[in-house]
């Protein structure tokens, strides 16, 4: 069923520093590639990394006639394990107790496995997202005065995208096409099947643009007071107070904002429809921007960043998924149809050199 959401979904469907309170230091273009997926692997999509030992794991986001991976990586880019998740598409992925919790799109479903899988190594359903439909309908002000009224569709159809757990190791998830948030109490020590809790379901959390995901990737402030929730349709940044929910613009024309990630004060964005990572600083004003997409190499593989997804930092880099998903149904007319190798790309991490 996902397949043919996933299709019909798809059918409707610079560089450098800018000056502002906080400098970060010399010029951010800099993102070369770290490490390329198996052959025949395709799409990376989560990623996540292992801070004892430096590993990095990247889920894929697959749905031709490709097997999805759940891809583990030493910290010198060597593939060191894979994981086949078959037909179902992986999302978002987080690190926790050891283990690495996974985003199983195709299934609606929160599961995890080891920190040292192999490809034996069973992977076990933590909690399954539930079918509550789509958000009451938003209105949209137009510049003279009057209002356009966006009812959204759905058929139920839980999508799983990104997570980030709180330091008492609850996990937040967002659903994409539900427009929702959801909350697991708990997640890592709670017995199995977990209870997946609906914490917020809003018009704000839902889209009628392009790509066609609403509530995507989500970050956490430090004292933990508001999440950050990417709305990719939209190009927005949204901001909810915790302790009453309520949800605000925090920034807007950020194009194709997905992954979230906070360092050191400043929300970092993979902005995927730009091919470039920028950081937004308090006020939600762009303060930095990092990569560009520079072509294809000639082992099929971009340069630079295309359809930037997400990213972690681990040992002073950041490393961003290049996901390279052609979305459009045109053929031609995008540069992610010319990839035949799908890669991770990294920079050093500007807050901590």
């Amino acid at each position: 069923m996902w397949k043919r959401l996933l299709a019909v979904a798809m059918a409707t469907l610079a560089i450098g520093v800018c000056a502002d309170d906080k400098d970060f230091g010399p010029a951010l273009d800099e993102a070369s590639t770290w490490a390329s997926l198996p052959a025949g692997v395709r799409f990376p999509e989560g990623i996540t990394a292992n801070p004892a030992n430096g590993n990095i794991y990247v889920g894929t986001f697959d749905f031709g006639p490709n097997t999805n991976k759940l891809v583990r990586f030493d910290r010198d880019g060597r593939v060191v394990a894979q994981k086949d998740f078959g037909g179902t598409p992986l999302l978002g992925l987080g690190f926790a107790g050891n283990k690495v919790y996974i985003l199983n799109f195709g299934a609606s479903k929160l599961q995890r496995i080891a920190a040292s899988f192999n490809d034996s190594t069973p992977v076990e359903d933590v909690a399954t997202i539930g079918s509550i439909g789509p958000p009451a309908p938003r209105s949209a002000g137009n510049p003279d005065g009057s209002s356009d009224l966006i009812t959204f569709g759905s058929n139920g159809f839980a999508a799983p995208n990104a997570m980030v757990f709180d330091r008492n190791g609850n996990l937040y998830i967002s659903d994409s096409f539900q427009g929702a948030i959801w909350r697991i109490a708990d997640a890592t020590t709670c017995a199995t099947p977990c209870a997946a809790v609906m914490f917020s379901h809003d018009p704000l959390l839902a889209t009628a643009g392009f790509p066609p995901f609403g509530a995507n990737g989500l970050a956490l402030n430090a004292d933990e007071t508001a999440l950050f929730i990417a709305n990719t349709g939209d190009n927005r940044v949204l901001k909810m107070n915790l302790a009453d929910k309520s949800l605000t613009v925090f920034a807007e024309s950020v194009h194709g904002a997905d992954g979230l990630l906070f360092d050191d004060g400043v929300l970092w964005v993979a902005a995927n429809q730009a091919d470039q990572v920028v950081a937004l600083n308090d006020r939600g004003r762009v303060v930095a921007r990092v990569g560009f997409f520079e072509g294809i190499r000639g082992d099929g593989s971009p340069r630079g960043l295309l359809f930037p997804a997400s990213m972690v930092i681990s040992g002073g880099f950041m490393y961003v998924t290049n996901l390279a998903l052609p979305l459009t149904p045109a053929v031609g007319d995008e540069p992610e149809e010319d990839v035949t190798r799908w890669n991770i790309a990294r920079f050093r991490s500007p807050l901590r050199h």
